[in-house]
C-alpha cells in the first residue's frame, strides 16, 4: 500500500523549488563552459573582430538566455536553501563579479544545494517507510528542557528541526518554558511547576525529560530535591556539565566586578523585555562552575533515581578543532580545552558522565560535534552526524523501555 507523505506541504514545496534552482544553476554552469569554449575556439580560428561582427546578435541572445537561467536558479536556491547559510550566501554575493572565482563559488553552491535536496528527500523516504511503526510514540510525552541563555521562543525553536522530526515519528512534545538564566534551584522550581501543569492538563501521569546543557542540572535537581520524581519516567541529559566548567570558574573569578555588573545588567534587561520575569545572569553562570556543580552532584546523588523508577542516561560530544563550531564556540574551544580537556566548545568531556548509561558521540569525519550542534542550533546537515536521526533513535530507545 502506498504511504502518503506526512511532510508539511511547505517542506515539500521548498525542496521542489530548491531542486529546480539547483538544476538551473547546474545547467547554467555547463552551458556557459561549453559556450565559452566554443567562443574561444571561434576567436582563435576567425579572429576576435570577425566573430563579434558576424555573430553579435546570437551572442547577445545567448547571453540574455544565460542570465535568465542563472538568476532564476540563484534566486530559487537563495530563497529556499537551509544549508547555504548566511556565510555562503554572502560569499556568493561578494565573489559574483570576480572572474574564475565566481565559477568556483557557484560550483560550491550547486554542490551544497544538490546535496541538501538529496539528503532531505532521503529523510522523507525513511520517515514514510516507518510511518506506521510510530517509533517515537512513547508511553509518556517528551519534555524538552533548554539550556542557559535561551528561551523557548515561539518562532525560533531552541531544538532546531529535532522536535518536528520526533513528531513525524509519533512523539508528543512539550517544552520547559522556564527562564533563560537563573540559579539551578530557581530553574528547578519552575520546571517542577511546569511538569505538574502538563500532567494535570493532559493526564499523562509522567514525562520523559530530554534536557540540554544546564537544563540537565535543573531537571535532576527538580527530581532529587524538589519531589518531582513521581512525575518523571526518565531523564536524558545532553552535553550537561554535571561536574561543572573549570574555564567558567576561572573567567568568573578573574573578570572585574564592573565588567560582570555591566554584562549582567545588559543581559537581564534584554531578557526581561523578551519575557523573563526575573533573569539572573550571574546566578546562572555561577551554578555552572566546577565548585558549584560539585555541590550539586553531592546533594542530588543522595537521591536514588533507579530505586524511584526513573531511568537516567547522559550524552556528550566533542569538537575536533576550533573550526568544528560556529561563533562563539570556535573561539572558546581552545580556552575550554586548556582547562577541561576534550570538549564541545563549552563543556569538557569528563563532565558529561551521569546516570545509568553514557553515550559519547565522536564524528568519524573531520568535523566534530559542538555544544550547539547537539540541539541543531544552526540547522546544519553535518557530514557524518545526523542529529535529527540521533534523537529519533534516542526516543525510540525510551519507547523500547516502555517509557
Amino acid at each position: 500500500m502506498e504511504v502518503i507523505s506526512k511532510e508539511k506541504p511547505f517542506t515539500l514545496t521548498r525542496l521542489k523549488f530548491l531542486s529546480i534552482g539547483s538544476k538551473f544553476l547546474a545547467f547554467f554552469f555547463v552551458t556557459v563552459m561549453l559556450l565559452g569554449a566554443g567562443l574561444i575556439a571561434l576567436i582563435i580560428k576567425d579572429g576576435f573582430k570577425e566573430v563579434f561582427s558576424e555573430h553579435w546578435i546570437l551572442l547577445i541572445v545567448l547571453t540574455l538566455i544565460e542570465c535568465v537561467i542563472f538568476w532564476i536558479g540563484i534566486i530559487l536556491v537563495y530563497v529556499t536553501s537551509v544549508q547555504l547559510g548566511v556565510k555562503l550566501r554572502l560569499i556568493g554575493l561578494i565573489c559574483g563579479l570576480i572572474p574564475i572565482v565566481h565559477l568556483v563559488v557557484l560550483l560550491i553552491i550547486i554542490k551544497t544545494t544538490s546535496k541538501e535536496v538529496k539528503f532531505e528527500r532521503a529523510k522523507i523516504k525513511v520517515n514514510e517507510k516507518r510511518a506506521s511503526e510510530q517509533i517515537c510514540k512513547t508511553k509518556y510525552p517528551i519534555l524538552m528542557v533548554h539550556g542557559v541563555f535561551f528561551r523557548d521562543f515561539r518562532y525560533f525553536n531552541y531544538w532546531g528541526r529535532i522536535p518536528a522530526e520526533l513528531e513525524k515519528n509519533g512523539a508528543i512534545i512539550h517544552y520547559g518554558n522556564h527562564q533563560s538564566a537563573a540559579a539551578v534551584m530557581d530553574s528547578a522550581k519552575e520546571l517542577t511547576e511546569r511538569v505538574k501543569e502538563i500532567v494535570e492538563k493532559t493526564g499523562c501521569e509522567k514525562v520523559n525529560i530530554i534536557a540540554h546543557s544546564k537544563g540537565g542540572l535543573d531537571s535532576k535537581t527538580a527530581v532529587a530535591l524538589l519531589g518531582l520524581g513521581p512525575y518523571v519516567a526518565s531523564i536524558t541529559s545532553i552535553n550537561t556539565p554535571h561536574q561543572g566548567c573549570e574555564f567558567a570558574e576561572y573567567l568568573l573569578n578573574k573578570a572585574p566586578d564592573g565588567l560582570k555588573d555591566r554584562v549582567s545588567s545588559g543581559y537581564n534587561s534584554t531578557f526581561r523585555r523578551l519575557g523573563d520575569p526575573n533573569p539572573d545572569f550571574i546566578a546562572a553562570v555561577t551554578d555552572l562552575t566546577a565548585s558549584k556543580c560539585k555541590e550539586n552532584w553531592e546533594t542530588t546523588s543522595a537521591f536514588d533515581f533507579k530505586a524511584a523508577g526513573i531511568y537516567t542516561q547522559s550524552v556528550g560530544s566533542c569538537m575536533k578543532k576550533a573550526a568544528s563550531g560556529a561563533f562563539p564556540l570556535n573561539l572558546s574551544y581552545r580556552l575550554v580545552g586548556h582547562f577541561d580537556g576534550p570538549n564541545d566548545g563549552l563543556v569538557g568531556e569528563p563532565s558529561f558522565h551521569w546516570g545509568e548509561n553514557y553515550t559519547f558521540l565522536e564524528n568519524k569525519k573531520k568535523r566534530g560535534i559542538s555544544h550547539g550542534d547537539m540541539i541543531d542550533l544552526n540547522r546544519e546537515n553535518i557530514d557524518g552526524f545526523d542529529v535529527r536521526e540521533f534523537y529519533v533513535q534516542l526516543v525510540a530507545g525510551l519507547k523500547k523501555r516502555g517509557l
